[in-house]
């Protein structure tokens, strides 16, 4: 299921961010710095318990030993995390103790940032050494800190939903990074058959590569297109960094790149190169790209571990979630594929820069789809700033009024998807709702040879979708007009008149929602309210089609 918003804990004295890692790892430094980029207070625990004890923490460790500090550190932080709202720092220690990690889950889970702070492990022990007065690091510290390293690293990654790196960085770049990283939305994702993971979007998301990937690749293979080079050498050089062996692999734009012989090539590729079922595939691009190297790693020694990275606002948030992977065919879109659920997705903000104004818009036709299916308030939200979608500019929107609009739209409208994914993966039922306007949609793709974009296709098939539940006596007219209008509003095509009924009809009856020969749509009762629309009545799919293409 889909995790709570953080904006859900906007009522709530919580604070803004915890930050957790080792001892010298810089946690009271860069908490101090973010706290006054952020306007915000700061707290210490440490320094917290040594008021609450009176002496030092050396001094109450020899006294009293570590059992009776735990105890009084535990209640330190479980007072904090439910009364201050500034940027809490924690003490090394403190996650080892179950019922403070049972409070950070609890943070966590409605909304809160755990934030491990994962220093170069030279530059901590030294930072650690120098600032003496460490009871655990009595004896030899330099060994003392690598043994409790190794047993803490994987709690603090346990309990933390973000990871910093901050190895060669100045504090205050360092506290950006994590202002950053915090301010991102977080969906996650799981049910039956699927591993959890979690969508992340904000700017700089792209950082949480290597994390997501984890230790166990030695390779990976970078699948991206041309177009977006600017945002592909910078995951190359964060993987590179971060000690991987990186295979830049380019495939054609759009859906020219998502086919079996494009697939082929990768398979050679990956072959040639020693792919091993332990390394790994990076998607970075469109919506084709991210289903393509989906696909590759669903196939790839029967399975490799992959993250999507998508570059475009229909990628962002409809094809690179969920699950779904695949290639088309000459007779028709997405007919050869499979589920294969990505081990992450990072919607970094910062690559909306390069979009063109027009790929920008195609992505509103998905995300109006999730307001019609299930969410109104992507339907407000579209309403109130549709001048300023449509006037979209990528040179100038990370320093806009629009960021915060797209950041909520994004994550709504993966909120949405996930939903339904997280009940079916397989779309078996319930899933099947997220096609609402592809039926008809991708048979104006297919008609149009793909030189019709998605987005702009599923606009007109909620249009079509709309009218055949309105003749089917399902739907009122005042919402069929609302969804003309409010498309229109948006700069998304409302009709098409590429090829009669008799073609429009053979393709639909090939879509994967058909049963034998009978027609499946999805269609609406309300907004808020899709239902299965089986075997409609051949005039009204007939005169449907009509009214679309009358509007042409």
């Amino acid at each position: 299921m889909a995790r709570h918003s953080r904006h859900e804990m906007a009522a709530r004295r919580r604070p803004a961010a915890v930050i957790v890692g080792m001892m010298g790892a810089g946690k009271t430094r860069l908490g101090k710095e973010m706290s006054q980029m952020l306007g915000i207070g700061f707290a210490d625990a440490d320094q917290q318990i040594e008021e609450a004890i009176g002496m030092s923490i050396p001094k109450y460790f020899a006294r009293h030993g570590e059992a009776a500090f735990r105890e009084v550190e535990r209640r330190t932080v479980a007072e904090t995390l439910g009364s201050f709202d500034g940027i809490y720092a924690l003490g090394g220690g403190a996650p080892m103790t179950p019922a403070v990690r049972e409070a950070l889950h609890d943070y966590a889970e409605h909304g809160g940032r755990v934030i491990y702070l994962l220093a170069d492990p030279a530059e901590a022990m030294e930072r650690a050494r120098r600032g003496g007065g460490r009871p655990m690091l009595d004896g030899d510290a330099d060994a003392r800190w690598m043994a409790l390293y190794e047993q803490r690293d994987p709690v603090y990654r346990q309990v933390a939903n973000v990871i910093v790196r901050t190895h060669g960085m100045t504090p205050k770049a360092a506290a950006r990074k994590m202002i950053e990283m915090t301010n991102e939305g977080i969906v996650h994702v799981d049910g039956a058959g699927i591993e959890p993971y979690d969508v992340r979007i904000g700017e700089g998301a792209l950082n949480h590569l290597p994390d997501v990937l984890g230790a166990g690749p030695v390779r990976v293979a970078l699948i991206h297109t041309q177009s977006v080079q600017r945002h592909s050498d910078r995951a190359r050089a964060i993987l590179r960094k971060a000690g991987y062996q990186v295979s830049d692999i380019v495939i054609p734009d759009a859906e020219a790149g998502k086919t079996v012989q494009v697939a082929d090539g990768i398979w050679q590729r990956l072959g040639n190169e020693g792919f091993t079922r332990s390394d790994a595939i990076v998607g970075l691009g469109g919506g084709a790209c991210t289903d393509l190297a989906g696909f590759v790693a669903a196939t790839w020694m029967r399975g490799v571990r992959y993250v999507n990275c998508p570059t475009s606002l229909l990628a962002m948030v409809d094809a690179s979630t969920g699950g779904k992977t695949g290639v088309n065919t000459p007779q028709g879109k997405n007919l050869v594929g499979s589920f294969y659920t990505p081990a992450g997705v990072l919607a970094d903000l910062r690559t909306l820069t390069s979009l063109p104004n027009d790929i920008f818009i195609e992505g509103l036709g998905e995300v109006a789809k999730s307001g019609f299916i299930r969410d109104p308030e992507i339907l407000t939200i579209l309403e109130d700033h549709a001048d300023e979608l449509r006037a979209f500019d990528g040179e100038t929107f990370l320093d806009s009024p629009l960021k915060p609009v797209v950041a909520e739209l994004i994550e709504r409208t993966v909120r949405v998807k996930a939903h339904h994914v997280c009940a079916d993966l397989k779309e078996a039922g319930l899933r099947e709702f997220l096609n609402y306007g592809h039926t008809f949609g991708h048979a104006i793709e297919q008609l149009e040879h793909f030189r019709w974009r998605h987005g702009n296709a599923v606009a007109v098939g909620m249009v079509y979708a709309a009218e055949l539940s309105n003749l089917t006596g399902h739907l009122d007219r005042p919402t069929v007009e609302y969804t003309y209008d409010l498309l229109d509003r948006l700069g998304l095509p409302t009709s098409w008149n590429g090829a009669g009924f008799d073609e429009v009809l053979a393709l639909m009856h090939r879509d994967k929602k058909a049963r034998g020969n009978t027609l499946r749509f999805v269609g609406l009762e309300e907004i808020g309210r899709p239902f299965h629309l089986d075997d409609p009545d051949q005039q009204a799919v007939r005169e449907a089609f009509e009214r679309v293409r009358q509007q042409a």
